[in-house]
């Protein structure tokens, strides 16, 4: 089965019993099986409105039979079931799950999905967890793991030559 790797954020409410929750909810769904979950992370957000409070981030790798969509399909109904309303791009949210990647496929089905997400590899605080749970995972079109990736970002290296 596909292994996909899953970014997730909260920075309303009772924000760990959401993410673990989300977690649970992950893990409960028939035709996905949850492999890790890393620690929470507490960061302060980037971009959107000003003066929204800090997140606790983490990443989860799932197994799945679903495909890409479906497996989009699956976290936005989770986070509508955990009371997540869209209302202002970037702005602060109960929860917030993002489908990172999905094995070593690479998709640009824009507006609703790219894989993998196309600034992942620029955001610390999306790097830090999934190092935690998938540093050995490839992102595809840098050929890079995600533990180098976290490293190149760290030492301010960016993503112009591989190494």
């Amino acid at each position: 089965m596909p292994s996909c790797l899953i970014g997730l954020g909260s920075n309303l409410g009772e924000r760990r019993a959401t993410l673990d929750l989300a977690v649970e909810c992950l893990g409960r769904h028939p035709q996905m099986v949850l492999r890790r979950s890393s620690r929470w992370y507490e960061t302060l957000p980037e971009g959107g409105p000003t003066g929204q409070p800090t997140y606790l981030n983490g990443a989860a790798v799932v197994e799945t039979s679903l495909k890409p969509q479906s497996v989009l399909e699956v976290l936005q109904q989770i986070e509508s079931d955990l009371g997540r309303r869209r209302s202002v791009r970037w702005g602060p949210r109960t929860v917030d799950l993002d489908l990172l990647l999905y094995d070593r496929v690479v998709l640009d089905d824009a507006p609703s999905l790219v894989l993998p997400h196309p600034r992942m590899a620029q955001r610390r605080f999306v790097l830090e967890p999934a190092a935690e749970v998938a540093g050995r995972m490839v992102h595809p079109t840098t050929g890079l793991t995600i533990a180098r990736l976290l490293d190149r970002l760290i030492r301010g290296q960016g993503l112009g030559a591989r190494g």
